[in-house]
């Protein structure tokens, strides 16, 4: 029981870790723990999920609660990236919260969503969407290979 609870507890804070702007791959160890076939894939892909979300949240948070300090040298986008993802969401607006998910761009758009005062229950539904369509993707990607 303990060692599940490390187990999926593990998967969500590695989860949450990544969807901020700390490097890893949180496919990666959904994957290995898949492969390893000693969990329920469906906690796994529950508390993937939930962690990974759970980190955009908290850069949305970042964003509409911070973005004052944005010349500072510890806020965590610097000047040039935030200029280019602030392009990017108003050329495609909300709905880029559907990739949120993608390496190296998605982190600073959540930060950017808060900045931009996006309302919160439209990110969080888009942002879930393209989370969680990801870890399926992953999840059949890991049945399909092991064929």
């Amino acid at each position: 029981m303990l060692v599940a609870f490390g187990v999926y507890g593990g998967l969500f804070a590695f989860s949450f870790l990544v969807a901020t702007l700390a490097p890893g791959s949180s496919e990666a160890a959904l994957s290995g723990l898949l492969i390893a076939g000693d969990w329920n894939p469906v906690l796994l892909l529950l508390f993937a999920s939930l962690g990974n979300v759970a980190g955009s949240v908290f850069n949305w948070y970042c964003g509409r609660f911070l973005s004052h300090y944005k010349d500072r040298s510890w806020f965590p986008i610097k000047e040039h990236h935030y200029k280019k993802t602030v392009r990017w969401f108003k050329r495609y607006g909300q709905a880029s919260m559907l990739l949120a998910w993608v390496p190296i761009i998605g982190d600073p758009l959540t930060v950017i969503a808060g900045t931009l005062r996006m309302k919160f229950l439209n990110f969080l539904v888009l942002v879930s969407i393209g989370k969680i369509a990801r870890y399926l993707f992953v999840y059949y990607a890991v049945i399909l290979w092991q064929g």
